[in-house]
């Protein structure tokens, strides 16, 4: 039975964008389905990581050195991004997975490590079973167009106001 796939955006301020991208995987994964992780911006160590490396049908790759989102992304940062955005055109190009993550992508586009047009091409491109998920805050509302689920992550209220800092497990 052929089904087709949809493309989901997963944005907002609130926290839980890529949990929800990841939960995704892991139903899509227990369903049969090859999934295919690109964090951008990423290169720290998170929990995920170690739990999906037991998930053989998921595989997960970061394109982000370090945490340039308090300063302005360097030259190594947009080659790293672009790296992961060849590597994802032809990923999706050969239809090699049934659901596809592109973490953090909105972030990548809000500093212009690669272009809108470029991940526009990518979502039209989309084999028709493919599931594509997109997540991070700052959306272009030209995304909002050709995503067929949206849904907004609104911080209400936050630990962090208090000054908890990210726990391992839980942030990380």
């Amino acid at each position: 039975m052929k089904t087709e796939g949809y493309i989901y955006l997963y944005t907002g301020n609130g926290k839980g964008k890529t949990t929800a991208a990841l939960g995704l995987a892991l139903r899509a994964a227990g369903a049969g389905l090859q999934v295919f992780i690109a964090q951008f911006v990423k290169g720290m160590h998170y929990s995920e990581l170690e739990s999906i490396r037991n998930v053989p049908q998921i595989t997960i790759r970061q394109y982000g050195l370090d945490c340039f989102i308090v300063k302005e992304p360097t030259e190594k940062d947009i080659l790293a991004a672009r790296k992961g955005l060849d590597e994802i055109t032809e990923i999706i190009r050969h239809n090699q997975a049934g659901l596809v993550i592109l973490d953090e992508v909105c972030i990548s586009l809000h500093y212009k490590l690669f272009g809108l047009e470029e991940i526009i091409g990518l979502l039209k491109s989309k084999p028709e079973s493919m599931e594509i998920v997109m997540t991070g805050r700052y959306a272009p509302h030209e995304l909002y167009e050709y995503a067929d689920l949206i849904t907004e992550m609104k911080k209400v209220k936050h630990y962090y106001t208090k000054g908890i800092e990210a726990r391992k497990g839980i942030e990380f």
